[in-house]
């Protein structure tokens, strides 16, 4: 019995230490990089990087116990390494829930790897049990860095905002503007109020599915990969209604095609591949380019290999210049997933190879400073509420 005792004694608290180490461990692994930086771009590269303004439109920093305000030498971005990147505005979007033996093809609902996560990470003891609760929790974190930022992270909320922040950006581009998503709209809990909810906290951006099947629709890697339910056509409306952003990252092709029917506002996606040069469930077929497109959207190209089939630049610059051919640069953008459990090949102070690869793909600057930030400031500044 002693012995047992004494096991015990060794055994618990060795157990609490690897629980609690566990999330930090799975980000350093799990948010991974092809190369070490620094990461070299030719002169005319860097000079014409550092002209720009750059936005990407989907980053998962929110999920892990990082600070923001401080570097870090693994994940992919924190608020230094922004600023290093030349980046103006980051989307920042909230993960919710994700089901155990995670995949492209297919996944049940009725699992969850982030309930773990939110108590190995200590996030308040409602995020355990709601999913509402884990978004509010990750906006709040986002909102306590912007306020401890010194002016250096900044929330953007409606059209005021931004115009105010563009305005500060020219006179000193060391600051980052903030945008709150959602992955999925498993948080509501198929409540169309909870939209409000969302609203109130800040989000302007709203991914309608991501590795499941939710109430408001089908996911490209679910059970049954539907269209809008009769909640979901509620939730378009409501979206719309307060000018809240439709993503459409990770949606099924019916979900897709339900949306842009009834849309009457643009829609985005934020991070994903191209079916012509990467095919995949989620990657964009010509004909979903062209419609998103047509309804004044902007597609953000992914950097990962399940977006476009390769950890590179080079596969990057490919998608990018695919989807420019086919729709127009105007309508490109990008959407790197940093630190959505992806390997990439840079962390985001590499952005200016992307830059680089631009160049060489034949873009002229003008249109380089289009699609690394310029076509979603144009999109933001029309579409966000006013005040």
């Amino acid at each position: 019995m002693r012995k047992l005792s004494l096991a015990l004694l060794i055994l618990v608290p060795l157990g609490a230490v690897i629980f609690f180490a566990l999330p930090n461990l799975l980000d350093r692994f799990m948010n991974s990089v092809a190369g070490a930086p620094p990461y070299r771009a030719s002169d005319s590269a860097e000079q014409l990087h550092e002209t720009l303004f750059v936005a990407d439109l989907h980053d998962d920093a929110l999920l892990w116990q990082r600070d923001l305000l401080e570097r870090h030498a693994y994940g992919h971005s924190d608020l230094p390494r922004l600023l290093e990147g030349r980046v103006g505005l980051q989307v920042f979007s909230t993960v919710t829930k994700t089901p155990r033996g995670l995949n492209y093809q297919s996944n049940p609902g009725d699992s969850d790897n982030i309930t773990l996560l939110a108590m190995a990470q200590r996030w308040p003891r409602e995020t355990w049990d709601s999913l509402l609760a884990r978004a509010l929790y990750q906006a709040g974190k986002l909102e306590r860095a912007a306020a401890a930022s010194e002016g250096r992270l900044v929330l953007v909320r409606n059209r005021g905002e931004l115009q105010a922040f563009l305005a500060a950006w020219q006179r000193d581009p060391q600051r980052v503007a903030a945008l709150l998503a959602t992955e999925g709209l498993q948080p509501i809990e198929g409540k169309l109020e909870n939209i409000d909810r969302l609203y109130d906290a800040g989000f302007r951006i709203a991914g309608l599915t991501h590795f499941f099947d939710n109430e408001v629709g089908g996911s490209a890697h679910g059970l049954d990969k539907g269209g809008l339910t009769a909640l979901g056509r509620q939730v378009i409306a409501r979206l719309e209604e307060k000018r809240m952003l439709v993503d459409l990252a990770h949606a099924s092709k019916p979900l897709i095609d339900d949306v842009l029917a009834m849309a009457t506002r643009p829609v985005l996606v934020s991070h994903t591949g191209v079916a012509g040069t990467c095919p995949g469930p989620r990657n964009l077929s010509d004909e979903h380019l062209e419609r998103i497109a047509a309804s004044g959207g902007v597609i953000g190209i992914g950097y990962w290999e399940a977006a476009v089939c390769e950890t590179s630049v080079g596969a990057i610059v490919r998608a990018i210049r695919y989807a420019a051919d086919r729709v127009g640069v105007e309508h490109v953008a990008l959407g790197s997933d940093f630190n959505g459990t992806v390997h990439t090949p840079f962390d985001s102070t590499g952005l200016a190879q992307i830059t680089e690869g631009l160049q060489r793909a034949g873009f002229a600057d003008a249109e380089i400073a289009a699609i690394m930030g310029g076509n979603v400031r144009r999109l933001l500044l029309a579409s966000l509420p006013q005040q």
